[in-house]
């Protein structure tokens, strides 16, 4: 079963990538259910992701500001796992 990683929706590239590679990947919005998520990647600008001050979610946070989609992708595999 592939691993499921929200993404926010300006880091089109990375969900390309991610799901180039077999990942299961998800929009990162207000109805996006973050604990069926293995990881979530966001931009790093600073903006309210999904129009809420905190996102509360046991998976791991990903910033892709500054990096590459490699090392997004490398991110993810470390924390989500492949």
């Amino acid at each position: 079963m592939a691993k499921r990683i929200a993404v926010e929706d300006d880091l089109k590239h990375v969900q390309e990538y991610l799901r180039h590679n077999g990942y299961e990947v998800v929009p990162l919005n207000a109805s996006t259910q973050l604990d069926t998520c293995d990881c979530c990647v966001i931009s790093g600008v600073d903006k309210d992701v999904m129009g809420m001050q905190n996102i509360d979610t046991g998976a791991p946070v990903i910033s892709a500001k500054g990096q590459t989609v490699e090392e997004v992708y490398r991110a993810v595999q470390e924390r989500a796992g492949t």
